[in-house]
């Protein structure tokens, strides 16, 4: 399957993600010097708006977002190309104090992004204190020795009687080079936030086409759509107790594109809620799944959903790697 690669599609969003005003504008730099590329981890505490900053960079919709923390499960890879760069993100899971298996995997993927980044962007929100984990994270990005831009979000909804003593209290942590307000839903400040990303970039070459968003192929983006439709369509308990594996994605020219998918949950009432009464509930997660996917491929698809309960998998180092966690 390939990579996926930019369209001129509007793929549709959930209330609350990615908004239409969005308006990010083009860098404008008269003095480029030389063309720079690298990679760049988004990290922070759960909910944080990480993948929506990410979709917002890109100009489209790539990562899942929900108003539900710990939406995003593995790391995403996000090219950002610009006419002097080429900015490689990391979306990351949420780091916080784990208390399942799963959640091990998160900070994991996070920690190793970290490792992997030529340039950390520290995302947190603006509050009156910084949390002691995100003492922690920074101290963690500061051991890498890669410089650290630090974005606070949501700016929209706070005053600057709180952000002004949070930058000013933020500024002198170590390897800590730039701090930028941003709004990542309505797109203020992340401009800004770019060329200052740009800056630490070491000097290289593109090392993707110039066309090329991710290289997470179709099938996994199938995945993460369904499941997207799942935290959106439900509440607390099942979205965090299922998983989705893409079984079978099968081009058709000519016809439909078919697609397999089973959702994974941990106990049969689950599976019932799930389903839902003559399998309506099921039926609306496919319909917006498919829509999506469809947008997203540009070509019709037969989207065909199950149901299997795997117990307790979200605590089982068997049923994680059979899943693609670990």
């Amino acid at each position: 399957m390939n990579t996926w690669q930019r369209k001129q599609i509007d793929r549709p969003v959930a209330p609350g993600e990615l908004s239409s005003e969005v308006n990010v504008e083009s860098s404008d730099v008269k003095n480029p010097g030389p063309f720079r590329a690298g990679y760049v981890a988004i990290v922070g505490q759960p909910n944080v708006g990480k993948s929506t900053l990410l979709n917002t960079l890109l100009h489209y919709k790539l990562s899942i977002v929900s108003p539900k923390p710990q939406t995003t499960r593995r790391q995403i890879l996000g090219i950002v190309n610009r006419p002097h760069s080429q900015m490689i993100f990391f979306d990351t899971p949420g780091i916080l104090e784990p208390s399942y298996r799963l959640q091990h995997t998160f900070v994991r993927v996070a920690h190793s992004a970290m490792q992997q980044a030529d340039v950390q962007l520290f995302l947190l929100e603006p509050e009156a204190t910084t949390r002691p984990m995100d003492h922690e994270i920074l101290q963690r990005l500061a051991d890498t020795g890669r410089p650290i831009v630090i974005a606070i979000n949501k700016i929209d909804k706070c005053e600057k009687s709180i952000l002004l003593p949070l930058i000013d209290h933020l500024k002198d942590k170590p390897n800590v080079k730039e701090i930028v307000p941003v709004s990542a839903l309505h797109g203020e400040g992340v401009e800004a936030l770019a060329q200052a990303l740009e800056t630490y970039l070491p000097e290289h070459e593109r090392f993707y086409p110039e066309d090329q968003i991710t290289d997470h192929p179709e099938r996994f983006l199938a995945a993460e759509i369904v499941r997207e439709k799942v935290f959106l369509r439900y509440g607390e308990e099942i979205p965090y107790s299922t998983s989705v594996r893409v079984e079978e994605f099968i081009e058709r020219p000519g016809h439909k594109d078919y697609v397999r998918a089973v959702i994974y949950v941990e106990r049969e009432s689950q599976k019932g809620i799930l389903i839902g009464k003559g399998g309506s509930a099921l039926k609306q997660v496919g319909k917006m799944a498919r829509e999506e996917l469809e947008a997203l491929i540009e070509r019709p698809v037969y989207l065909e959903l199950f149901v299997t309960v795997k117990e307790k998998w979200r605590d089982r180092e068997s049923e994680l790697r059979n899943l693609g966690y670990v």
